[in-house]
């Protein structure tokens, strides 16, 4: 049901997803969630790896990565789709030019920081941080900005990921981020415009 329920409250404090409920036990947070995960099902070692050096460098990349990738890719759905959908007014292309700066520069730093000449992100094999970074990066291709193009080294690494999880579920796992677009044809509830526009304007502030 809606997020900001009363029943969504019982899972997560703040109202917000992510959110797990597993038995008696809630956590929020993406990452929170992810590790927790990992950890309870005793996933294979390459995706948080045991070895501590390479478990702290899938750390050091989800440390980053809220405030670069995820503080820019997530923002071209909202200016492109999402709050003209609920304000019924397109943002300025500006605005738009502001967010893909950002993300390039983050995007440069992520091909020189972290993947460099390597695989994926901490070696030779896929780990936490790739998905992470690769959800985010899929969001800005949904509304038409091919972050990748023009970036031989970031697709690559794209292939490798989607090869690794299985183009099929790949492909599914971004379905709705994809087909981002059709959400402009649907009728969205006055009172809901009302409450969510200012909410999300002031996500770009």
């Amino acid at each position: 049901g809606p997020s900001n329920s009363e029943g969504a409250g019982k899972v997560s404090l703040l109202k917000k997803v992510p959110a797990l409920k597993d038995g008696d036990f809630t956590l929020a947070e993406c990452t929170a969630i992810l590790l927790y995960l990992s950890r309870k099902y005793n996933t294979p070692d390459h995706w948080y790896p045991s070895d501590i050096q390479k478990r702290a460098q899938v750390d050091e990349y989800l440390s980053w990565h809220h405030a670069n990738i995820r503080a820019n890719a997530p923002k071209t759905m909202w200016i492109k789709v999402l709050i003209p959908l609920f304000t019924g007014q397109p943002l300025p292309s500006e605005k738009l030019q502001e967010v893909m700066e950002g993300l390039s520069t983050s995007l440069k730093q992520f091909e020189e920081r972290f993947l460099q000449d390597k695989a994926f992100i901490i070696g030779n094999e896929i780990s936490l941080a790739d998905l992470v970074a690769i959800v985010e990066l899929m969001q800005p291709v949904g509304v038409g900005c091919d972050i990748f193009e023009d970036r031989p080294r970031l697709m690559e690494w794209r292939r490798r990921v989607e090869d690794a999880v299985g183009k099929e579920l790949f492909l599914q796992a971004h379905e709705m981020i994809l087909n981002i677009k059709e959400l402009s044809n649907i009728q969205i509830d006055p009172q809901l415009k009302e409450h969510l526009a200012p909410v999300l304007m002031k996500m770009l502030k």
